[in-house]
């Protein structure tokens, strides 16, 4: 394969849940320059202002802030410019809302652009509307687009993206940094990590396990995350009298992660379609728990009804069926040696499926295709 220079842009410099965005910066091919700064990135590979001119910085600050336009000429022509002076070969959009917002300068410098979608920037009804306009340019504009779930795909052709540019990719996942752990002597312990918003429903998780809680003193629910529900969670917990039993852990870092699904035996997590029509895409976790061996009880939710084979390497249920979720999880609870069926199930549906380096391949190909070349 030849050298050439990509562009990564992101919208955050730094955010704990989004390890897929790092493994695409880790792992992807070519002479990398990464941004960021919202929709639209603002800073540079260096965390300096892309807009190198103070007053034209103004007027963009002003244009956005003051007047809330959303494409304004001043920046499209800095990033522009940043890419031909960089010799930008093709431009990766991590989110909708940033491919659609870069597809303007993308166009004034004549250099390609893939989009990779994630969640919300396709199901978040004030998401799309507030960028629709935008998402049209780029759907007639960009060469590719990268959906995470079979439920992202239709939705994406439903907002009017070329069904011939789309490719049905998930986020991958390091097999070899998550391998096959051996659960069988692991206790009655359960693990859920994520965010605690509403599209993955924290309270749910709580109140199935609230149903093994109440017939095994000895169970446990390690909860990793935080967010705007948390409060609430922990209210319920302790209202619940479940203190001793579900053990709230806050941000872990990726090690004392790894370290809790080590003594798990399932991973849990009840995602849902969210009021303002916000779902997941595919979840990293699930994948990793997947891979790490665990049995999985969830939800039949956007990718999560790929990722996890329903009644073999895990139990999904309907939205909002928290006793269905509870009864498998005391399922798994009675017999570790179900647990383990399904953990290797699914270490190995992970491993076929959803290696990383099999993700980097494909998004790879998108790229070259991108750009009108070929991989040797």
């Amino acid at each position: 394969m030849g050298e050439f220079n990509l562009c990564i842009i992101k919208p955050n410099n730094n955010a704990f849940s989004e390890t897929f965005i790092e493994e695409h910066i880790k792992r992807l091919p070519g002479n990398k320059k990464v941004l960021w700064g919202g929709a639209f990135p603002v800073y540079n590979d260096e965390g300096k202002f892309i807009i190198t001119s103070k007053w034209k910085l103004l007027l963009y600050l002003i244009q956005k802030r003051v007047f809330k336009k959303q494409s304004i000429g001043v920046a499209n022509k800095a990033l522009a410019n940043y890419f031909k002076k960089n010799k930008i070969d093709v431009v990766f959009a991590e989110y909708g809302m940033v491919g659609a917002m870069v597809t303007a300068a993308c166009k004034i410098a004549g250099i390609p652009l893939v989009i990779h979608y994630h969640g919300a920037d396709v199901h978040h009804t004030g998401t799309v509307k507030k960028y629709y306009r935008q998402y049209q340019d780029a759907f007639k504009y960009a060469s590719g687009f990268i959906a995470v779930s079979g439920d992202m795909v239709e939705a994406l052709k439903q907002l009017g993206a070329p069904a011939n540019k789309i490719t049905l990719a998930s986020c991958g996942v390091d097999t070899q940094a998550f391998p096959q752990l051996d659960i069988s002597s692991n206790g009655k312990s359960f693990i859920s990590i994520g965010r605690f918003v509403e599209k993955k429903s924290p309270l749910s998780v709580v109140k199935a396990f609230k149903i093994v809680a109440d017939q095994y003193k000895d169970a446990t629910l390690n909860m990793v995350g935080n967010g705007p529900l948390f409060d609430e969670t922990a209210a319920f917990i302790k209202s619940s009298g479940l203190e001793d039993q579900v053990i709230l852990k806050g941000v872990l870092k990726p090690d004392e992660i790894k370290a809790l699904l080590k003594q798990s035996r399932c991973f849990v997590q009840h995602s849902v379609t969210a009021a303002d029509g916000d779902k997941e895409g595919t979840p990293v976790s699930i994948l990793e728990a997947g891979s790490s061996g665990l049995a999985i009880v969830s939800t039949l939710h956007a990718g999560i009804k790929e990722a996890v084979i329903n009644g073999e390497t895990g139990y999904l249920v309907p939205e909002h069926d928290i006793e269905g979720m509870g009864n498998y999880m005391l399922k798994i609870t009675a017999d570790a040696n179900l647990a383990q069926t399904l953990g290797n199930a699914g270490a190995q549906h992970i491993r076929n499926n959803y290696d990383i380096n099999a993700r980097i391949k494909t998004l790879t190909k998108i790229l070259y295709k991108a750009m009108g070349k070929k991989i040797n």
